[in-house]
């Protein structure tokens, strides 16, 4: 496999090196911003200080799993489009496994060196935005802790995950076969019958079981707001269920978005693209969907807590106490964009360098550049409706469910409606614009430098 980890190897991990510098540079701040915290407010109440570490760890939890998502994502389309290489060397005589292994290997050097770029540039970063904020006078002037040794966790996490991501998503390379370096092979995004029966089961227990987690937090929430870890269990059940089963919902809701993009060839080409090549749509798709769930979820559940807490107490005092979780939230929801927006770009860009033949026979038929970059736009706006569309519906459901578990017993009207932030959701859509124009960018120049002649010749 050491011929798939040169130059080619280098351009395909850029994206996955962005991914694992920023999960580790968000969680490194947060570690250092937490200990920063404890040195302004000093170190003798310590049930305060293991409450401020865990809510880090949590949020750092949160952040690393959009990061394991998006990173065995990028694996799983870079092993897609080795097919043809892959059984070349099985062909060769290279066993399928030593060859997954490799891919592995691939994401622990990537794991390695992006969790130290994050590590560097976090604690820098902390320092100099300690250094303003006291030179400003919003925070005092103490001895402050240079270096938390806690900051390796995030790194060592971010390692693990890289290289569980990698394997989890080169498990395609067992399927190739020593024929297909025979023929012009490409991945089909079609796995085994036996592998779709068992991802659907799963999907729909995790699914069936999270919901009714959800429902029993939120009756528990009622009347104690301890309802909240179960709804909280039966959220990431549901959805990691989603996520199982994303490669039978996420079509379905690109078929729609194609019916909704118009009836020109460019649109009609894009829109069978997505449903020809269910896996890699979902896997350019899923990315997306996590960040905008995150938003909104995060957004409704701050905006009902206030509407809540509010009836309940003083709006000032509820203020206060939502001014550092907004501010957090800020920074996740931050990071959970930019993740989902690198993980579009660069499995858009891979899925290109798949169709290099398809590109090269439309061309050759007689579309013009300004058609396939219309097709491309076309396909990268199915995705950002898609995802958009179902992440504000799960956005909205998840984060009255948080509200509705922890604060019920409070609020005296019993089960009230969400607290829908409109600002919020419109900017969610402005920017899920500006991401389907900003993702198809570089991916449409890459499909228009295509020569039909060359592209037509690599069969």
């Amino acid at each position: 496999m050491s011929g798939l980890t040169s130059a080619q190897a280098s351009k395909e991990h850029g994206a996955s090196i962005l991914v694992t510098s920023l999960a580790s540079f968000f969680g490194v701040v947060l570690i250092q911003a937490t200990a920063f915290l404890v040195d302004i407010f000093g170190d003798t109440d310590g049930a305060a200080i293991t409450a401020l570490y865990s809510v880090a760890l949590v949020f750092i939890g949160l952040a690393l799993y959009v990061a394991a998502v998006v990173t065995s994502n990028t694996f799983a389309t870079i092993v897609a489009g080795r097919t043809r290489t892959i059984a070349l060397l099985r062909l060769l005589g290279a066993r399928s496994r030593d060859l997954r292994r490799s891919v592995a290997r691939e994401g622990l050097v990537v794991g390695l060196f992006g969790g130290a770029v994050g590590m560097v540039v976090g604690i820098g970063a902390s320092h100099l935005a300690r250094a303003v904020a006291v030179s400003a006078g919003q925070l005092p002037d103490v001895s402050y802790t240079t270096v938390q040794p806690l900051v390796i966790l995030p790194v060592v996490v971010v390692v693990l995950t890289t290289t569980l991501a990698s394997y989890v998503g080169s498990r395609k390379v067992l399927d190739v076969t020593p024929v297909q370096a025979t023929g012009g092979a490409v991945d089909s995004g079609v796995e085994t019958p036996k592998s779709r029966r068992i991802r659907t089961a799963l999907s729909i227990v995790l699914i069936a079981g999270g919901v009714a987690l959800l429902g029993i937090g939120i009756l528990i929430g009622m009347v104690n707001p301890s309802g909240v870890l179960v709804a909280f269990l039966g959220g990431a059940a549901s959805f990691t269920g989603i996520m199982v089963g994303a490669y039978r919902i996420m079509p379905a809701a690109l078929r729609l978005a194609g019916r909704l993009s118009g009836r020109g060839p460019a649109a009609r080409l894009a829109s069978a693209n997505a449903i020809r090549y269910p896996d890699r749509s979902t896997r350019t798709a899923v990315g997306l969907l996590i960040g905008v769930t995150l938003v909104t979820t995060f957004a409704v559940a701050m905006y009902s807590y206030r509407s809540m807490l509010v009836d309940e107490y003083d709006e000032a005092t509820v203020g206060q106490v939502l001014t550092v979780t907004v501010g957090i939230m800020t920074g996740l929801i931050g990071f959970s964009a930019v993740i989902a927006a690198v993980g579009m770009v660069n499995n858009l860009l891979l899925s290109i360098l798949q169709q290099t033949r398809e590109i090269g026979l439309l061309r050759a038929l007689g579309f013009t550049r300004k058609q396939i970059r219309a097709m491309i736009v076309a396909e990268s706006t199915q995705m950002v409706v898609a995802s958009m569309g179902f992440g504000l519906i799960l956005g909205i459901g998840y984060g009255w469910a948080a509200a509705q578990s922890l604060l019920g017993s409070l609020d005296s009207r019993g089960l009230t409606a969400p607290t829908l932030p409109w600002a919020v959701i419109v900017g969610t859509v402005l920017c899920g614009g500006l991401l389907a124009l900003g993702a198809s960018l570089t991916p449409a120049r890459r499909a228009n430098q295509i020569s039909p002649v060359l592209a037509l010749a690599d069969a």
